[in-house]
């Protein structure tokens, strides 16, 4: 009895005795949240959400009902910024950008149109470079090699705005294709927001002020828009055919001797 108590007294109670056990590093807790979180991953969710929005476009074609008049019994500024918001989730799940302008227009006129067509174009954007950004970024990176892909990156991280700026005043480069290119890229939210709201608002304007012009079509307003929209066409259809070209040249051209010193890569002129 006596050899018990000293032994309990020898004892120090101390609060880590009732502390929980740590889980190692390993358990299935942990690796199973780094799955959830590698590059891989976060790229396949990335492609699951693309896939289902461009599913559910096809199915229940969204554009015919912002061009019918949603949201109903609503107008005014209200209208305008729900048609603004539905406009963003549109463009973002790859619902062509003129059928929104032309509805923005015919539904709003000019002015209130073009506001609600630039906003959603710039919500649009923003989504789509945020979840391009977070969700397959990481993933893609690597995958940025060879001369032409590099150059490109590096236009997009070191001149951001004055990149994006000239492909939205380019019509020929689709939007989602513009959006995630940036988002692969280091190039700053706010350039890109501010780039993709100046650089898409004249050929936006042209759209809008023909969907709002659309019951005269013999009016000036209409003929210009209309031969705006027909001259950027042609414009982006003669530099992608002229891109092209350069492009074959650049592939068919003869590989350097080993031992020879490389070229230096040079950056594509913007549009």
């Amino acid at each position: 009895m006596t050899h018990i108590t000293a032994l309990l007294r020898t004892v120090r109670y101390s609060p880590r005795m009732l502390a929980p056990v740590p889980r190692p590093p390993g358990s299935p807790a942990v690796r199973f949240s780094r799955a959830l979180l590698a590059p891989r991953a976060r790229l396949s969710l990335l492609a699951l959400l693309l896939l289902t929005a461009a599913t559910l476009v096809v199915l229940y074609e969204p554009q015919r009902m912002l061009a019918s008049g949603w949201p109903p019994h609503t107008s005014g500024a209200g209208a305008v910024l729900l048609f603004g918001l539905a406009y963003g989730v549109c463009a973002a799940a790859f619902v062509p950008r003129p059928v929104l302008n032309l509805a923005a227009g015919a539904l709003f006129g000019s002015a209130a149109g073009l506001t609600g067509a630039v906003a959603g174009t710039v919500l649009g954007a923003g989504i789509a470079f945020t979840l391009g950004r977070f969700l397959g970024q990481d993933a893609l990176r690597p995958l940025v090699r060879g001369r032409w892909l590099t150059a490109a990156d590096g236009q997009l991280s070191r001149h951001g705005f004055r990149s994006m700026l000239a492909i939205r005043l380019f019509p020929g480069v689709p939007f989602a294709a513009a959006n995630y290119c940036a988002a692969v890229s280091r190039m700053g939210y706010v350039p890109f927001l501010l780039a993709t709201a100046l650089g898409s608002l004249p050929n936006t304007a042209a759209y809008v002020v023909a969907g709002a012009q659309a019951g005269s079509p013999g009016s000036p307003a209409f003929l210009f828009s209309a031969g705006f929209i027909v001259l950027s066409g042609l414009g982006a259809a003669v530099v992608a055919w002229r891109k092209r070209h350069g492009l074959r040249a650049a592939a068919s051209a003869p590989a350097p001797e080993p031992g020879a010193t490389p070229e230096p890569v040079r950056e594509p002129a913007l549009p």
